[in-house]
């Protein structure tokens, strides 16, 4: 017990005493003048020292172990002294940890009189400390490692945790892009409905929801198409404290599958040319012999002077018609490829401008304004001159048509030297296409024309001959304004030994 050495004056009274002597941690009574006064049994059981170890020492020669006063002014006594309030300070000795806390015990005109000092073992704590620490540490290396996005919010939506995958999917940088709460992260009104979504018990789990396709808003503005994985995080007691929600990226995935669908579409439609190709020659070399028959024998006919005119006018539509199946006879051999074929190097703009001369009927083209933007370079493509004619005849003739005889038509040049490709856009003003007839328009025997005015095998054949030549076609755009066309190309590199190298 401590009662014979604890301070004595006026105000003491025994049960002071008693109940500083049952303090659960180690302290100790200091002097003004930083002489150690008393101390309460735990003190005394701590460091196995007595009353007579201590009593008229100083602070220091029991705290730090030296003889001569320390800094005044990093000392907590001292500060408790001259603010009357209270200090603490934390202290590592070998393995322990200790929490020192030095309170003022002031006398009646508010001066203090005495400093009471306790000494708290935190080793524990401290160990418990380093131990969430390392969770901590090991949660947030999770976190920035993942290969998704993951954003954290409180209740109110405020943005507390974004990894730097988020970051880059949500453009977050240093140049004043932010983005602070999570219904930034959406269309308008979008965050409130997952919310929602969420919250509804007939939504999946309560709390948890799976969004196979969603838009975020970066913050440029700018719409970006994720896989959403959201999630309310619930305390204790079963209540909302905050929400997180893991994204992937699907833009690069969306535009994969749209390129292998385009080269299905692309592959399907070869297999179908290919088979009609077949189908087309056979049948062509079938007609093509009766068909010679029926000419030769109607023209022998017509050559007859004892026919009547009537007569001879009849013969005369067999004639007509013979020929015009010899034409769709002569389509079909052209589509299905077996006509010979003669490449060489050659300008697509002397192409372009060869084919406009050749279209036979000219007045078609009266009430069509032609603009030409054929740059003056070396754009050289490897190609039969005769069939390449015969793709932009056909696709002309179809922008004028499309047009009704009036409007304006654009044929554009360019070359892509990096990725080694030459381009040709022919652009009308006409009527466009119907979506719903895009997929259809390269098929063969596909078209809106009247009965008689069209085999339906013009962009068929456009379709063929593009390939055979390594190029491709495809519509670049459509509408009631007009359509346009892209016809591609691989670039013919000049050679010094070779001229070119297609």
């Amino acid at each position: 017990m401590i009662s014979n050495s604890t301070p004595q004056n006026g105000n003491d009274l025994p049960w002071q005493a008693k109940v500083f002597d049952c303090l659960s941690y180690p302290s100790i009574i200091i002097a003004p003048d930083k002489t150690l006064i008393s101390a309460n049994k735990k003190f005394f059981e701590k460091f196995n020292l007595c009353l007579e170890d201590i009593q008229g020492k100083k602070c220091y020669s029991l705290f730090l172990y030296r003889d001569t006063p320390c800094n005044s002014d990093g000392c907590p006594i001292s500060k408790v002294i001259n603010q009357k309030k209270s200090h603490s300070y934390t202290l590592k000795r070998q393995y322990r940890w200790e929490d020192r806390v030095f309170s003022p015990i002031l006398d009646d005109q508010g001066q203090v009189e005495y400093i009471i000092g306790s000494m708290r073992d935190i080793s524990k704590i401290k160990s418990l400390e380093r131990q969430l620490t390392g969770v901590k540490e090991g949660i947030s290396q999770i976190i920035e490692s993942s290969a998704s996005a993951i954003v954290a919010a409180d209740r109110q939506g405020n943005i507390d945790l974004m990894n730097n995958v988020a970051k880059e999917l949500f453009q977050i940088d240093g140049n004043g892009h932010k983005i602070k709460n999570t219904t930034q992260l959406y269309p308008p009104g979008k965050a409130q409905e997952i919310m929602q979504m969420l919250r509804d018990d007939g939504i999946g789990e309560r709390g948890k929801l799976l969004i196979p396709k969603i838009n975020i808003v970066n913050a440029k503005g700018e719409q970006i198409p994720v896989e959403m994985s959201a999630a309310i995080i619930y305390d204790e007691n079963g209540n909302e404290s905050a929400t997180m929600a893991i994204y992937n990226n699907l833009k690069n995935k969306i535009e994969v599958e749209q390129k292998l669908k385009e080269a299905q579409t692309k592959l399907a439609q070869s297999e179908k040319l290919a088979s009609m190709g077949k189908l087309a020659a056979g049948v062509a070399h079938e007609i093509n012999n009766p068909l010679t028959g029926i000419l030769f024998y109607a023209s022998l006919l017509l050559e007859r002077n004892d026919l009547d005119a009537a007569l001879k006018e009849d013969i005369g539509y067999i004639v007509e018609d013979a020929n015009r199946c010899k034409e769709i006879v002569k389509s079909l051999l052209v589509y299905s490829r077996s006509t010979d074929s003669h490449k060489d190097a050659v300008n697509i703009n002397t192409v372009v401008e060869q084919s406009l001369r050749l279209i036979r009927d000219q007045k078609k083209l009266r009430n069509i304004t032609i603009k030409k933007d054929l740059p003056n370079k070396m754009m050289m493509v490897n190609a039969d001159t005769n069939k390449l004619n015969q793709v932009l005849i056909n696709l002309i003739i179809n922008a004028v048509d499309a047009m009704e005889g009036s409007g304006s038509l654009i044929l554009r040049t360019d070359k892509d030297t990096f990725n080694k490709k030459v381009y040709l856009e022919i652009k009308d003003t006409g009527s466009g296409i119907p979506h719903e007839n895009l997929s259809k328009i390269f098929d063969p025997f596909f078209t809106t024309k009247e009965v008689g005015k069209s085999t339906g095998l013009g962009l068929s054949i456009v379709y063929g001959i593009m390939e055979e030549h390594g190029g491709s076609i495809f519509v670049k755009r459509t509408s009631a304004k007009g359509t346009t066309f892209i016809l591609e190309f691989p670039l013919c590199q000049p050679s010094r030994t070779e001229g070119f190298l297609c």
